[in-house]
């Protein structure tokens, strides 16, 4: 219904009805049911750029190899001793190996923790201390990383034959080897299955669970979003180890029947995504807007152009600069799209959406957003995005469970909730809405835009200033490469916006702040006019790429 309905989101809102039901295990009840006998390619990794700008292709997989091999790692993780609910660590990075071990785990009903690839030993052991990690399934290259650090069950790794403490990674690609997998049981729907730790911009990063219908259900709203459809060739460019990642090279295109195209690790460069959208006959991207803009010195029409009929961006707005260039190289229309680690996509620009295209778009199928006013507390036209929970959607979080020092001081068990999580997770979900902590405004035609995090949105002169509306503006001027607004004090107003920018080239920081203020002036209100500008190298960011708004200090640029 939702591939039917893919022009007409109105209807498919009004249609579409969660899938409930009390045992359901993805893997096994979905992705081995496509799988079986299908020879379509399920899985194509590229490898790094030859000197020339071409790129490999490093392997190739199909739907029905998948299913095989992915069986053979949950006998072997079962007869290593893992069992349902015990969490699993996996740092393996972009290789075939990831993919199998998130499906064999899955099938098992051990619970995914994913990693990313540069985490540093401190990170390591914080993540295997408040995670409650009992196992662990990583690179050869980052067995050293994990040493000594105390994993009480399974270590497993390609190439650790020999290795005291280690058991090599199954042989899957020997087809005489492999070995079904029979469950031992139906899988609850409502029981955990993937864990993520969050991007940790404000705090300490939070670890978020869902169910197996949270991530195996919740994402239909995600694949209406992305527009995807049987047969489809899809390139994410998020990196394993973030929840993005999950939605559109796992679960999205996987339920939708498509390829997972997937980049080497440490991505590609913008110089040769065109042509490796062309090359590969890419017909669906999704990267973050700053992947877009990096791209737009490249982009060019004419033979050689990607083919892409689905164009989408997540993580931050987008520019009217990057939509429009795109639009008129290729096109095809970058659709915006928003949802959290916490939720599966709640807002979306719909695939073939109509012109106007609305800042952000609408509630996707299966959402139904309230924005509620933070000072008195009723639904409106501005506030805080909320989710209603009338019918709870599956796609919401089961809630935050990460131990915390206080919990290892109190005993608290490993693989449960920690004091404070059952109060953290207590206050997303509050009076019948789950709430985001982001503000946004309901538009005309109620679409929905975003206008920041609650914490981030402050008031000047009465006014409410959203950071990142100013940011839209700054961006457009050619020498910036990314920018963010942060209050500074002002005398009359209370409060001010502040710049801070990264610059694509070396430009005098005295006339690219006059040309910025200018730029802002022509396009704003004066009271979303910055106060001043700072012109740095580079934003700090977190591993996931989101600007570290805590480091930045009005004529101060970044600190530590």
């Amino acid at each position: 219904m939702l591939l039917r309905l893919r022009g007409d989101r109105e209807t498919a809102s009004a249609a579409f009805r969660w899938p409930r039901a009390r045992h359901f295990n993805w893997a096994l009840e979905w992705f081995d049911v496509v799988a079986e006998g299908n020879e379509r390619t399920a899985l194509e990794i590229l490898g790094r750029p030859a000197p020339d700008g071409t790129v490999p292709v490093a392997d190739r997989v199909t739907f029905a190899e998948l299913a095989a091999r992915s069986d053979e790692v949950a006998v072997t993780l079962a007869e290593a001793g893992v069992v349902r609910g015990d969490r699993v660590l996996i740092l393996l990075g972009t290789r075939t190996e990831l993919w199998e071990t998130l499906l064999g785990c899955i099938k098992l009903g051990a619970v995914v923790v994913p990693g990313y690839q540069d985490l540093t030993r401190d990170e390591a052991a914080d993540r295997i201390a408040r995670g409650g990690i009992r196992h662990v399934v990583c690179a050869p290259e980052l067995v050293y990383l994990l040493g000594e650090l105390p994993v009480p069950g399974l270590r497993m790794a390609p190439g650790t034959a020999g290795l005291p403490g280690w058991t090599p990674y199954p042989e899957t690609r020997d087809t005489a080897r492999r070995r079904p997998f029979l469950p031992a049981g139906p899988t609850r729907s409502a029981d955990p299955s993937f864990c993520y730790f969050t991007s940790g911009t404000t705090s300490l990063p939070k670890l978020v669970e869902h169910s197996h219908a949270g991530y195996g259900v919740g994402h239909l709203s995600s694949l209406y979003w992305s527009g995807l459809r049987p047969g489809d060739r899809h390139l994410n460019l998020s990196a394993p180890g973030w929840a993005k990642h999950s939605w559109s090279s796992f679960f999205v295109p996987w339920t939708a029947g498509a390829t997972v195209v997937a980049p080497p690790d440490g991505g590609l460069p913008p110089s040769v995504l065109p042509g490796v959208l062309a090359t590969q006959r890419i017909s669906s991207l999704c990267a973050p807007p700053s992947a877009w803009r990096a791209m737009l010195p490249y982009v060019a029409e004419g033979r050689g152009a990607p083919r892409l009929r689905e164009a989408t961006a997540a993580g931050e707005p987008l520019t009217a600069e990057v939509t429009d260039r795109i639009e008129a190289a290729w096109g095809v229309r970058v659709r915006d799209g928003y949802g959290q680690t916490e939720a599966t996509a709640l807002i979306g620009r719909a695939p073939d959406t109509p012109p106007p295209l609305s800042p952000l778009g609408h509630p996707l199928p299966g959402y139904r957003i309230v924005l509620r006013d933070p000072e008195t507390g009723l639904a409106g036209d501005a506030g805080e995005v909320c989710v209603d929970l009338t019918e709870r959607p599956p796609g919401l979080m089961r809630g935050y469970v990460d131990r915390t020092a206080d919990a290892d001081a109190a005993g608290a068990p490993g693989t449960g909730g920690a004091p404070g999580a059952d109060d953290r997770t207590a206050a997303v979900f509050a009076d019948g809405l789950y709430r985001t902590g982001d503000r946004g405004e309901r538009c005309a035609d109620g679409s929905i835009r975003l206008l920041g995090r609650m914490d981030e949105v402050f008031k000047s002169y009465g006014h409410r200033v959203s950071p990142m509306e100013i940011e839209a503006v700054l961006r457009a001027h050619p020498a910036v490469a990314d920018a963010a607004v942060i209050p500074c004090r002002d005398a009359y107003g209370g409060l001010a916006p502040y710049a801070v920018v990264e610059t694509r080239n070396a430009y005098q920081p005295e006339l690219l702040e006059r040309e910025l203020i200018a730029l802002a002036a022509k396009r704003l209100a004066p009271v979303f006019v910055p106060q001043g500008v700072d012109v740095v190298p580079s934003l700090p960011r977190t591993r996931s790429g989101k600007v570290r708004r805590g480091a930045l200090r009005p004529g101060g640029g970044v600190v530590a």
